[in-house]
């Protein structure tokens, strides 16, 4: 990790300030003149150096957001670690352990780069660790979002879905958890119909995982994630746009593979369950095609509108195997719909639920850990637009309006009515750098929701 234990006599002060509070300074001062005279108004994301002064110490003053209170935005200081020169840096401010721990969690994610094929300069700014800060939940948060980013951005060439579960072994093996993989023909022995027919175009076999881990006794919380690790859309093929970043279409499965990393790591008490339906959506004279109707474990029929809303189909059969035992909330998370993105944007994840409770709590830790979600209707008014003449419900639908409302009601079908359940459509992806948060494979909501479970499991 970039920190070190304390600092020395050349280490170099970090001092946090907003353009607000530099406007109302009264007092002047040698270092309030050379601010300045450079130009620095503490605009969030610029820095000033501020020589030696009698005394005294070099000083690296850093604008960040206009907020209540300092520290409550967790990328106040993570572009420095790309930005800084080598030095050992501290910083000045006092903060609570609460936020202590996020400005460092920002630090540590600032030097995050994907380097599995290609080679960067290393980040040589060190900061001393921030007093009152909870190390271990920095490394925890820190590497499950690592887990998350990496996983998304691996090329499809590196991850499929059996390399999908050797990840979740991995992970459980560091943590004691179980791991069964359902592959291949199996799955149609084991009553898992949809994940096979999506999957079996693919000369990559089909997989379902099931991680588990925690005591019996102890309440269960399961989580379910999209593991499509590419998408050609199938026979209703995508455009070559369309197509280019579908290596992120397992972004689901990688969301919850982090998530599960910090709440083991943790040792929350809970019953954990992750269930992974894996498959490449190939093109193959086996593949599924347009108006098939698929049967799924729960005895549903579906109608196939578009083999390009392969993702729901796979969820179908484990939001069922999930409800089997009746766990205390069940939390999928898919790169589902465009139509998602074209109500909120890439970066805030939709959120549907079935108890607004539970829709309230999410929202709440979200926004409280900068990690927000955005909750949109399920609307039953729509149901009619997933049904179909042939069986018991079309995929698609008659309609492309609302299109992340209906995949929500078309998945609501598989939860048994009692159980508490958020479905999160999401982006997965940074479609633009920001200060810790590069280009490419992204963690959303899952530190939100980890906090969720920490403050009630913890």
């Amino acid at each position: 990790m970039p920190f070190v234990s304390r600092k020395n006599s050349q280490s170099i002060a970090l001092k946090l300030v907003t353009r607000e509070a530099l406007q109302n300074q009264k007092k002047r001062s040698s270092e309030h003149d050379w601010l300045k005279t450079n130009g620095f108004e503490g605009k969030p994301g610029t820095t000033c150096f501020v020589p030696k002064q009698a005394q005294g110490q070099v000083r690296l003053f850093v604008g960040v957001k206009e907020s209540k209170k300092l520290g409550d935005e967790i990328w106040d200081l993570a572009g420095l670690p790309k930005q800084l020169p080598k030095g050992r840096y501290h910083i000045e401010n006092h903060f609570s352990p609460e936020k202590a721990t996020k400005i460092a969690t920002g630090w540590a994610l600032g030097e995050y780069q994907f380097s599995k094929h290609k080679k960067y300069a290393k980040c040589e700014a060190e900061l001393v660790w921030p007093a009152n800060a909870d190390r271990a939940e920095v490394n925890r948060l820190a590497g499950g979002i690592t887990i998350t980013r990496d996983l998304i951005n691996l090329p499809a060439n590196d991850l499929g879905p059996l390399e999908l579960a050797d990840a979740a072994k991995k992970m459980a093996k560091a943590y004691r958890a179980s791991v069964t993989v359902i592959k291949g023909k199996e799955l149609l022995n084991k009553n898992y119909p949809s994940v096979h027919a999506v999957g079996r175009a693919s000369s990559r076999a089909p997989c379902l995982i099931d991680l588990q881990w925690g005591k019996r006794s102890s309440p269960k919380i399961t989580l379910v994630g999209k593991g499509v690790c590419f998408d050609s859309g199938g026979l209703d093929i995508k455009p070559a746009s369309g197509m280019l970043n579908m290596k992120k279409d397992m972004g689901g499965a990688a969301q919850v593979l982090g998530l599960a990393h910090m709440i083991m790591d943790a040792g929350l008490s809970i019953r954990l369950r992750v269930l992974i339906p894996a498959v490449e959506n190939a093109i193959s004279g086996d593949a599924f095609r347009p108006r098939d109707v698929l049967q799924t474990r729960k005895g549903i029929t579906v109608e196939v509108g578009n083999t390009d809303a392969e993702g729901r189909l796979i969820l179908s059969d484990a939001l069922t195997e999930a409800s089997k035992d009746k766990p205390e909330m069940i939390i999928d998370f898919a790169t589902l719909t465009g139509a998602a993105r074209v109500a909120v944007g890439t970066d805030l994840p939709a959120l549907f639920c079935n108890n607004d409770k539970l829709a309230q709590t999410i929202i709440e830790f979200g926004l409280k850990n900068n990690d927000p979600v955005w909750r949109l209707p399920l609307w039953e008014g729509y149901k009619h637009l997933i049904e179909s003449n042939v069986a018991d419900l079309s995929s698609t639908g008659s309609t492309p309006f609302g299109g992340a409302i209906t995949a929500a009601l078309f998945l609501e079908n598989f939860i048994e009515g009692d159980i508490p359940w958020a479905h999160i459509d999401l982006m997965a992806y940074n479609t633009r750098a920001r200060p810790g948060r590069p280009e490419g494979g992204e963690a959303q909501a899952i530190r939100g929701l980890y906090a969720m479970l920490k403050a009630k499991f913890g």
